[in-house]
């Protein structure tokens, strides 16, 4: 199977995409978190603030912020059990996990976290986020500025930057349960950590920009990874002040590749501790991220965002958006994903214009794929079927985030036809008022990014997700990211194909009662 079948059907038809009689060895499965074995460690503050306000006057960052920051963004929140009854007899089997504040798909927790940093109460170098233990590990002493700046093409000065976190997947971690899929989750993952890091970062008034292009060999060559294990996705430097930020990178700067940058570190391979015994190949994955891979900075290109093509009929304007002013802290622990647990309300205009506008408002952030200070519009977009929305019909729409305003593409009620789409009906769709649709490009830009662009595409529908859900917890709703839906019926639904746009990934919004369960938080 060729790669672009490949992603096409990982898409459109997961069956052809999947290995055949897939059997899940929940015996040895992976830990959901990476452990390293023999190297120096530093504890981080377990006295971490309950409340994440609005905007914080910028000041450099000591060890004990650093740890409050990581916590925030990645670190252990909560812990949950289930129960489930094997067969009508007594038999049950009790499944329980570590949660985060970024969800993820069947709590599996595929990315890692990884952060250089130069702060004075600590050693500079390159550090591990070990999770389980709310940690540093060391893993490279030493000052790697220069060698990060020319990793990423000479387009940002590293050296003014107290920091630089480096966000990576490892393939086995959900791969053991959910094989060839695996590939699609992964990025959406990467992309909810993303987008949950930035929201962190503007409540310690940290200045945030993401890198999708770099040159990979040389940034897993300096954390210490194995390409065919773990892959670094995307690379976010972090500073108090505005830094130098450049697309393109200077012309007079030479031209670079991984291969030369390689030889300039010694090769490290430390001691980690995954837990599974019998780990299993995974060659379309690995076949993907090697020709996704980028060797030389000559290879990061910029892209044109490819224009929406508008709905005929009225649109149908929405209220001006009010500012949501909420604490992160609360709202993080407030987010829930409802499966049975919706229940039928009225949403308000307000509501829902809040909801769209500032969730695609948040992707005005910096980023390598297009010419900085210029506006363009998102690579990613809202479409979202109504019911029960207080003075706008039932129906389809096209969320114009430009004109801020709805585009009706076909009116109705569609539950039922959504229910009927689903591969799983483990949540009730006739219970919600929102079901909201994030749409890309069906062909991921793969003309100018190749294959490394359907993973882009993946991350940033996932930082739109993870919006999308802050901002439904923040208004008492609940969101429920789901990849188990017919994606031809939304295209169709939203007669997408003469736009040549896909249904990324569908988040069903709404009210929601509270569950009968035992719930045991993790707060520090």
């Amino acid at each position: 199977m060729s790669l672009e079948e490949f992603l096409h059907n990982l898409h459109f038809d997961i069956e052809k995409a999947s290995i055949p009689n897939w059997d899940v060895d929940w015996e040895d499965k992976p830990l959901p978190y990476k452990l390293y074995r023999g190297l120096p460690v530093v504890p981080l503050s377990i006295e971490v603030p309950l409340t994440l306000d609005e905007l914080k006057q910028p000041f450099m960052p000591d060890q004990r912020i650093i740890g409050h920051f990581l916590w925030y963004v990645y670190g252990l929140t909560q812990f949950s059990q289930s129960v489930f009854s094997l067969d009508d007899t007594d038999h049950t089997e009790v499944m329980q996990s570590y949660r985060r504040f970024a969800p993820s798909g069947g709590a599996l927790y595929p990315n890692e976290l990884y952060i250089y940093l130069k702060i004075e109460d600590l050693p500079n170098g390159v550090y591990h986020y070990d999770v389980a233990h709310h940690r540093l590990v060391l893993l490279r002493e030493g000052n790697f500025d220069s060698y990060i700046a020319r990793a990423l093409g000479n387009r940002c000065d590293i050296s003014a930057c107290f920091g630089t976190v480096f966000v990576s997947t490892m393939f086995w971690k959900n791969f053991f349960k959910y094989n060839n899929f695996a590939y699609r989750l992964q990025g959406l993952d990467a992309g909810v950590l993303m987008g949950q890091l930035l929201e962190v970062s503007k409540r310690f008034g940290f200045e945030t920009g993401v890198y999708f292009q770099f040159l990979d060999r040389a940034m897993n060559h300096l954390l210490g990874l194995s390409e065919k294990e773990e892959t670094v996705y995307s690379v976010i430097p972090l500073s108090v002040e505005p830094t130098i930020w450049s697309a393109n990178g200077s012309e007079k700067d030479r031209i670079v590749s991984a291969a030369e940058l390689c030889r300039e570190l010694k090769q490290i391979q430390p001691n980690q501790y995954v837990r599974s015994q019998r780990v299993k190949e995974y060659p379309m994955l690995t076949k993907l991220n090697e020709a996704s891979m980028l060797d030389s900075t000559t290879l990061f290109p910029l892209i044109e965002a490819k224009e929406n093509g508008n709905c005929e009929g009225k649109a149908v304007a929405l209220p001006h958006p009010e500012r949501l002013s909420y604490d992160l802290g609360s709202v993080c622990r407030k987010r829930f994903s409802p499966d049975m647990d919706f229940i039928l309300g009225k949403v308000s205009q307000v509501e829902l214009a809040n909801l769209l506008h500032e969730a695609m408002d948040s992707f005005l952030y910096r980023n390598d794929l297009e010419v900085v200070h210029q506006k363009h519009k998102p690579r990613v977009s809202l479409n979202v079927c109504l019911y029960n929305v207080e003075g706008i019909p039932n129906g389809a729409y096209q969320y114009d985030s430009t004109a801020h305003a709805l585009r009706p593409v076909h009116l109705g009620d569609h539950r039922l036809l959504l229910q009927s789409g689903m591969s799983l009906y483990n949540v009730n769709l006739l219970q919600v008022p929102l079901c909201i649709h994030v749409t890309g490009v069906k062909d991921y830009y793969k003309t100018t990014l190749g294959y490394r662009g359907y993973r882009i595409q993946q991350m940033e529908a996932g930082m739109l997700v993870q919006r999308l859900l802050l901002l439904a917890a923040a208004s008492g709703m609940g969101g429920h990211p789901l990849l188990g839906y017919d994606s031809n019926l939304c295209d169709e639904l939203y007669k997408m194909d003469p736009q040549g746009k896909t249904s990324l990934i569908q988040i069903p919004i709404g009210p929601y009662r509270n569950r009968p369960w035992l719930l045991g938080g993790l707060w520090c």
